[in-house]
């Protein structure tokens, strides 16, 4: 090897490490950064994350929150709710008069009902009303033909005629030759063998058969049936029309036989019927009847009463007829004493509240009720001017919170 040759060899590979070395530097220095580039982006990455889920958790706690705040509005308004005060309709504590009645029911009839029918033979020339009409005493309700009736009665004056014709032809001759007055006796004895008087009499028939041929009506009423049309050949005695007056009514009532001496003639009775119960008529008890049915062991009375356009005759009816009358007592409404535990009991409403009022309840006519003094203290618990509850109180707690509204109210849907 020639001199120097080794040392230039060398020189070469010493030059080439370094280069090396310096491009693993360089590489590795590049790396380091590529890879402190990508921990950076990486914590970017992360730290973008955990806002995103910071957002996300402040907002679940958000939508808690709101949640939370929801039910507690929902729970204050079911407690709001339930401290509205309920509402419910109360009656005046009364003093007065407590009018005990018997209570029983009747059949309606009317004190005037006339079945019309014509008195002669003959044929129908005008039938002047229909069912349904209102007539008065007088009017026509039907006329016959009054041709023939006209004709009777003329055959009635000339036979009369001519019986008086008869009669003075037995007493004349004799007066003028005696030159003397007949008696009233033989001028009374030739008109009887005559038949004055019998002809007399025909006259009469004949000119009342002739009235008789318009049927009026007997009274003021309605008529309720027509029994024959223009035209029809009747017989003495046919049923023409029946005329019922609806003002004057009466009820037959069937009263118990314990009952029957509490009943007073002159007591008022009230009388009302399924057609219209809200709409009652009111009337005096007229009669009460001795005999009693063995078999119903009940006797029976009688009421009048004026009609009110809904009760008619054949309706069945109830009655209220008073028996006894208790004065001066303190009154309540029935609706208004219920039981709790077995003890009878109203409530009373003072300054919005419902207060459990125990009572000592009395005779009852089914409508209202008396209080008595209660048997320890002597003293009535209630007094005229309270208010009793009348509904809405079956369910009630003592000291709750009420408002009195009206029956309209409450029938609200």
């Amino acid at each position: 090897m020639p001199p120097g040759t080794g040392i230039h060899h060398d020189i070469d590979v010493t030059k080439s490490h370094r280069i090396r070395r310096a491009l693993t530097g360089t590489l590795a220095a590049a790396l380091l950064a590529l890879a402190a580039a990508a921990c950076s982006k990486g914590e970017g990455a992360a730290g973008a994350g955990d806002s995103t889920e910071a957002s996300d958790s402040k907002s679940a706690k958000a939508d808690s929150s709101a949640g939370s705040a929801s039910v507690a509005q929902a729970t204050a308004a079911a407690a709001g709710e339930t401290r509205v005060n309920l509402p419910v309709v109360a009656e005046d504590v009364i003093e007065g008069d407590l009018v005990l009645t018997v209570n029983t029911t009747g059949q309606v009839r009317s004190d005037a009902e006339a079945r019309l029918r014509s008195e002669v033979a003959g044929t129908v020339a005008t039938v002047h009303v229909r069912p349904g009409d209102r007539v008065r005493k007088g009017d026509p309700i039907m006329t016959l033909d009054p041709r023939p009736l006209d004709l009777a009665v003329r055959q009635a004056e000339i036979a009369l005629k001519e019986s008086e014709l008869r009669a003075q032809d037995n007493y004349v001759p004799d007066s003028i030759v005696s030159g003397q007055a007949p008696s009233a006796e033989r001028r009374k004895n030739a008109e009887l063998r005559n038949g004055v008087d019998a002809n007399r009499v025909r006259l009469d028939q004949a000119k009342l058969d002739r009235e008789r041929g318009t049927v009026v009506a007997p009274f003021n009423g309605v008529i309720d049936r027509v029994s024959l049309a223009g035209g029809e050949r009747v017989a003495a005695g046919a049923d023409v029309a029946v005329i019922v007056d609806a003002d004057r009514l009466r009820v037959e009532a069937a009263v118990l036989e314990h009952d029957l001496p509490l009943l007073k003639v002159g007591g008022t009775a009230t009388v009302s019927s399924s057609a219209a119960p809200d709409r009652p008529a009111t009337g005096r008890v007229v009669a009460v009847l001795p005999l009693v049915d063995s078999t119903t062991r009940s006797g029976r009375a009688y009421v009048r009463l004026t009609g009110n356009g809904v009760l008619r005759p054949g309706m069945y009816a109830d009655l209220r007829m008073e028996a006894t009358r208790l004065t001066k007592r303190i009154i309540v409404p029935e609706k208004a004493v219920i039981e709790r535990d077995g003890r009878p009991l109203v409530f009373v409403v003072r300054s919005g509240r419902a207060l459990w009022t125990y009572v000592n309840p009395g005779r009852t006519n089914g409508r209202e009720r008396e209080i008595l003094p209660d048997s320890s203290t002597g003293q009535i618990p209630v007094k005229p001017g309270d208010q009793v509850i009348v509904e809405g109180h079956l369910t009630l707690t003592h000291d709750a919170p009420v408002r009195v509204v009206s029956k309209r109210e409450t029938a609200r849907p």
